[in-house]
């Protein structure tokens, strides 16, 4: 039995963010301060938790049915994003935290953990996944 390859992918952005998550809440340390920090650590905690939330949600919806995983690929990403926005917002209003960081965390640590994990699937990398060995 082959392991869901929507999740694999997820683990591997989870172990990517183990090195970019570092940088960015360093970087966010050294430009805005310690409150900098805990923002952006917040920011990539969330982004990394859509990322976990997609992997399961798609391996789950391959398993029922082809039209079910692409409503949920389609449906799925609007609805990660609104609850991106949604969990951004919360927390923003909730804790007093550096919103500068935490959104500039939330946008970079997507854009690059994605590109990241597109890139090592494009060069072949990835050999686990059954599609690209």
């Amino acid at each position: 039995m082959t392991a869901d390859i929507e999740a694999t992918l997820a683990r591997h952005i989870v172990r990517r963010a183990a090195v970019v998550g570092p940088l960015l809440v360093g970087g966010a340390w050294v430009l805005r301060g310690s409150d900098g920090a805990v923002a952006a650590a917040i920011g990539v905690a969330v982004v990394v938790g859509n990322f976990l939330l997609s992997g399961i949600a798609l391996s789950m919806a391959a398993r029922i049915s082809l039209t079910l995983y692409h409503a949920a690929a389609l449906v799925g990403f609007l609805l990660r994003l609104v609850l991106i926005t949604v969990v951004m917002l919360g927390v923003a209003r909730l804790f007093d935290i550096d919103r500068v960081a935490f959104g500039v965390a939330v946008i970079v640590s997507y854009l690059v953990l994605l590109t990241l994990e597109a890139a090592a699937v494009a060069r072949g990398r990835e050999r686990e996944l059954e599609w690209t060995s």
